[in-house]
Order: C-alpha cells, then structure tokens, then sequence
C-alpha cells in the first residue's frame, strides 16, 4: 500500500503509524511509518518553542519514543485505531509539550504479517478551544452538564462534590472513584470525596493515609510523564508503570487495583489533586478518558475557589501565631449558642490568662515572648481541641465547650495546670459552667471573674513579678 500517498492527500500534519500486535491483547513497538510535509516540518521546523522533541531529524519507520516520552495514552489510541479497527479522537493539553492537540486515529483496513496500521492527524495550537472541549456525546455532555448544575446550584461545596463522584462512579462502572486534595506546604493529602461500588472489597482512601502516603501522592506528577493522564489498562501497561514508580505499584497491587485512570486536577497550571476511577470497565476506557478529561477541566477552577475560601475562612477564624481560634470566632460562637445553636445542653467556660507575658517581653523581647505564648497555647491543646480554644486578646485564652458538667470542667482546670507545670508556664484560670448553654454570658462573667481573683494571688505569692508586670 501507497502509504506515503494517504498522507500526502491530506492537508492537516499527518502520519501513518504501525503497532505490532501480539498475542493476548498486547502489543510491540509502535513506528511512524511515514509523514506528509505538514507533519514533517511539525518535527524538524516546529513553529512552537514548546514543541521541542528528543530527536529534531524525521527518520520513516522510526519508533515515535524517538521524538517523544512514551504516552500509555497514545499508544492506547493507536491500538484502537489500528488493531481494534475504531475511529478515535481525543483533544488533550500534554504537560511535556504546553500545547492542545487535536488528534484523529483513523484505522487502516491493510494488515501485513502482526502489523496493523492507522492514520494519525493531529492540529495543535496554545490556547484551548472551547468548540473542541465541548464537542462530546450525549451521554458524556449529559454528565457534563449534571456536573455543572450540582456545583452551582448547590451551598454545600462538599456534598455536591459527594453526589459528582458517584455520577462518574457510575458511569464509568469503577469500583471506587476519589478526588485527593495535595497540601503541598503542610505535605498531606485529605479526601475530597469518594465513592466505593456497593459490594466492593476496597479499602476507603482514609485508611491510607498515614505521614508516608504523601510522598508517593507527590511522585505521581512523574510518572504520568508529561502527558496529561495516566490510565493502566492491563498487565502490559502495568508493567510500564511498576517501571516509573515501583513503590506506587506495589500499593496498587496490594490494594486490589486492577487497572486505574489518573488524572490530575489544576487550575492555572497549579496541582491541587488528583481524581481517579480504580478497577473500571475497561471496554469504555476511550469514553471514560474523555468523561476525566472534562471534569477535571471544571472540577479544577471550582476546587481552587473552595480552597481559597477554605483559607479566607481558617484567616477570619484562627490566631495564626498559637493555632488556636481568634477572638472573632469566640464572639460568633458565643452569638450562635446563646440563641439556642447547643439548646438542651450545658456549657462550660475557662479563662486561662498567661502569667508573666509582658515581664518575658520586656526583658527578652517580642520574639521569646511569642514562644511562650506558643507554649502556653500548646499546653491548653492537650486538654482541648483547637476549635475550643480562643484567643481572646494578647495574653488571654478562654475556652468553651458544651456538654460539660461542673466536676468535669474542675478536672480539666486541674489537667490544664499539671500540664503547664510540666511545660514551665504559668496561667491565671477561672471556670464556670452553667446547665442551660443560652446562659453562655452569664457563664463569661462568671468565669472572668474567678480568673482575677487567682490572678491576685499568683502574685500575691510572686511579688516581685507584680510590681513589674502591673498590666497584668
């Protein structure tokens, strides 16, 4: 066959590619057989700087890993085209390259020995175009578009997010579907949302999470290997990825994982997760890639905003210094359960003022006297979860908490003060409870209080401190 006279005949870059078919499913080398000028010029005269390949010499019947690092995707569309006999088409932004292609796999009815053939035409340009990524199948743009609807439509960031993974679940026929968060400055992941198949024998994301599961969520950005995805289909592409990122793999192994689509999720270029579908139907793989692709171009705007509100509100919320809530949150808790937020429950309230503060800044400086306040704030954080805990002013903590009797309250006064000696600070403490928690005020004043009149006698016992530390 005429090969070189196909591809001359179109006007667009294109080539004639050969895949190698072998036994079981699997397949050998893949070949760029030949190129029109458009393509060939793509190689050797490419217009865009971010186009540059391994190998700037077009060579017929070179293996396409000449040019390129070898894409699990792509060879999947040329198997497609050319051995499955089926008309493909994806659109894809491939990080390695920083530019959208257009591809079309065309399959080509010429077989020679275990050699199948496909016409490969490709467009490409900087900028996305919205024709391009909207151009989807029904069922496809109807999940699309359900996709948009629950994100917009609903107050609940996290349980629309909750109904979008099991859509995708669903329609991808995956035993499990999640969306990780990366914190890169924290070096953590946390579980967006996740859906697990009714029946399924997976283990949910949170179980594997531990301090080291970072560290493999981080390497995953290299072993997709600049393309914009990684989705492993069989043993072969297993093979490839036990290759890239043995530690990964053996998890996936461990874990039951038979095949897997990761994408990553990004806005502005920045990665901020990663969405998968494990143990999918793997008949559908072209149509679930096309499924990834789009969520993860809207799920990725959507996902930063909430981060950044996330981060707006732990800014209005939290004392950045102690980690602790701030005095603005304090006011708006106090609001909420006098009108009735906890009715039916009691509450509890401890003033905590740190000993000795403006002595330490006075004679050391604001920095030493930062760390004591750091101190202090980690001894109240053994007894107290962090969202109990305010920071009511410079030196002053007050703690709330609802569901608490008098006794109980005693011996967390008396817990806070076993662990201050063991940290070497000092507070003034005043608690009060009250049985109704809308007396919340009441509680206040009370506790207040208390923690003047054991503020008197630290210094009555501690003269020397009174008469420099008067303000206290």
């Amino acid at each position: 066959m005429d090969f070189q006279k196909i591809v001359d005949g179109i006007d667009a870059m294109a080539c004639i590619m050969s895949i190698e078919k072998l036994e079981g499913g699997r397949y050998g080398k893949l070949r760029i057989v030949t190129g029109n000028k458009a393509y060939t010029n793509s190689v050797e005269r490419p217009e865009m700087k971010s186009m540059k390949l391994l190998k700037p010499k077009f060579v017929q019947g070179s293996e396409y890993t000449d040019y390129l690092t070898r894409d699990l995707n792509f060879e999947a569309f040329c198997y497609g085209a050319a051995v499955e006999k089926k008309c493909l088409h994806s659109y894809a932004y491939p990080e390695s390259l920083q530019a959208w292609f257009n591809m079309t796999f065309l399959p080509v009815a010429y077989e020679e020995g275990n050699l199948c053939y496909c016409i490969y035409v490709m467009e490409v340009n900087l900028q996305a175009n919205a024709k391009h990524l909207s151009s989807l199948g029904g069922e496809i743009s109807s999940s699309v578009l359900q996709t948009c609807i629950k994100l917009k439509g609903s107050n609940d960031f996290y349980e629309a997010m909750n109904d979008i993974i099991k859509d995708i679940g669903e329609l991808c026929e995956a035993e499990d579907c999640c969306i990780l968060h990366l914190d890169y400055y924290e070096r953590k992941c946390s579980v967006i949302c996740e859906y697990i198949e009714e029946g399924s024998n997976l283990s949910p994301m949170e179980t594997y999470l531990d301090e080291h599961f970072f560290d493999i969520a981080n390497s995953w950005e290299d072993t997709i290997a600049g393309s914009n995805c990684i989705i492993v289909r069989n043993e072969q592409e297993m093979e490839v990825l036990k290759e890239r990122n043995p530690v990964w793999h053996a998890s996936l192994v461990d874990a039951k994982v038979h095949n897997i689509a990761l994408f990553p999720l990004k806005a502005q270029k920045e990665v901020l997760g990663y969405i998968w579908a494990i143990n999918f139907n793997t008949k559908d793989s072209f149509k679930i890639k096309e499924i990834l692709e789009i969520t993860t171009f809207i799920l990725g705007a959507e996902l930063r905003n909430q981060l950044l509100m996330n981060r707006l509100k732990v800014l209005s919320s939290k004392d950045m210094l102690t980690g602790v809530m701030n005095r603005n949150e304090m006011n708006n808790f106090v609001e909420s359960i006098s009108k009735g937020k906890c009715a039916g429950k009691s509450v509890g309230v401890i003033f905590a003022d740190l000993n000795g503060l403006k002595t330490v800044n006075d004679k050391k400086g604001h920095v030493e006297g930062d760390n004591l306040l750091k101190t202090a704030s980690s001894a109240l954080l053994e007894v107290f979860a962090a969202s109990e805990i305010y920071r009511a002013g410079g030196d002053e903590f007050t703690i709330i908490t609802t569901d608490i009797t008098d006794d109980e309250l005693k011996e967390k006064i008396a817990e806070i003060r076993r662990v201050c000696e063991k940290k070497g600070v000092s507070f003034a403490i005043g608690g009060c409870t009250e049985k109704d928690s809308r007396d919340v005020r009441c509680a206040l004043r009370r506790a207040d209080e208390l923690m003047y009149e054991d503020k008197e006698r630290y210094y009555e016992a501690h003269k020397e401190l009174k008469r420099r530390d008067t303000s206290c």
